[in-house]
């Protein structure tokens, strides 16, 4: 894990440094004028002025931080820019080349994982689509824990494998919604997670969530168990509604089951009995994949 004020520190700033110091030293500044300007020590100008100090190239080559290098240098030695200035447009452009430009390059070339977020990234955006899908991912991977330590859950798999997913709050197709890739298997009688939490690889369960939110449901989650009618009569007892759907209507078929149904509770469950060539399924649906995962493993406690 490598922070992005890390390059920036050990990047960015000495070769920054190296290039203020320069111009200044050839407008005439002293050592110790230099060293007073950028508020370090004589003996690293000094590093910087016989080449000791190693430069990006990225850096070195950038239009921008040429250009406020020596406006910088041209401020401070006509004193028409003071040091707190300096300090301010030097953090400006730094700010600026974070956000989606050359600095959150250098990050994601030192932190790979960080390529598969499209589109411009702030680390520092408190609102971000890189935190709030890493948060969902997070609440996945703990929803996943309450199942897969709960004793017996393995026998409530069916037969085309269990998936437990969550959608960012925006969410409006499967790859706003993280999942388990290539689902929850039961393997001798241990439920195996063949994979860490990813968007955009579950379809079947996904698709429940995104329905029952088209719905006009205010969920973020879903889990799917084996259905059994004990299961479903349990999950009544423990305080959750249960509305039964059928699977070859022509319509949406958990739409037009929740259609209407607006004194639910925040975590409630759907159903299906089976078809011909379909599974009978029962689906955990709330507000966030540990909250299904809480309700799923109340069956288990009984």
């Amino acid at each position: 894990m490598r922070f992005i004020e890390e390059i920036v520190v050990d990047e960015f700033l000495p070769t920054f440094r190296s290039m203020l110091a320069e111009e200044l030293r050839g407008r005439g500044f002293t050592q110790r004028e230099v060293a007073e300007a950028l508020g370090i020590s004589q003996s690293a100008v000094s590093k910087y002025a016989h080449g000791e100090v190693s430069r990006n190239e990225a850096f070195l080559e950038d239009d921008r931080v040429r250009e406020l290098v020596e406006r910088i240098a041209e401020g401070l030695s006509t004193g028409d820019m003071t040091p707190v200035q300096a300090l301010v447009e030097a953090e400006v452009l730094v700010r600026r080349l974070e956000e989606g430009d050359l600095l959150a390059t250098l990050h994601e070339e030192a932190m790979p994982a960080l390529a598969e977020y499209d589109g411009a990234l702030s680390v520092h955006d408190p609102d971000s689509t890189l935190r709030t899908a890493e948060r969902v991912r997070s609440s996945v991977r703990r929803g996943l824990r309450t199942l897969t330590n709960a004793s017996g859950f393995a026998g409530l798999i069916p037969n085309v494998g269990s998936n437990l997913v969550e959608c960012l709050s925006d969410a409006d197709g499967i790859d706003d919604v993280a999942g388990v890739p290539g689902r929850i298997f039961d393997v001798k009688g241990q439920a195996t997670v063949p994979g860490d939490p990813e968007f955009g690889v579950s379809e079947h369960v996904a698709n429940v969530l995104l329905s029952a939110r088209g719905a006009g449901r205010d969920v973020r989650a879903a889990v799917n168990v084996r259905y059994d009618p004990d299961v479903v009569e349990s999950l009544e007892a423990a305080g959750y509604d249960a509305i039964e759907f059928d699977p070859d209507a022509p319509e949406d078929p958990i739409a037009a089951a929740l259609s209407g149904r607006d004194d639910l509770s925040d975590t409630f469950v759907v159903y299906q009995t089976g078809a011909y060539g379909i599974e009978a399924i029962t689906y955990v649906l709330g507000p966030d994949a540990p909250s299904v995962a809480r309700a799923v493993r109340s069956l288990l406690s009984e």
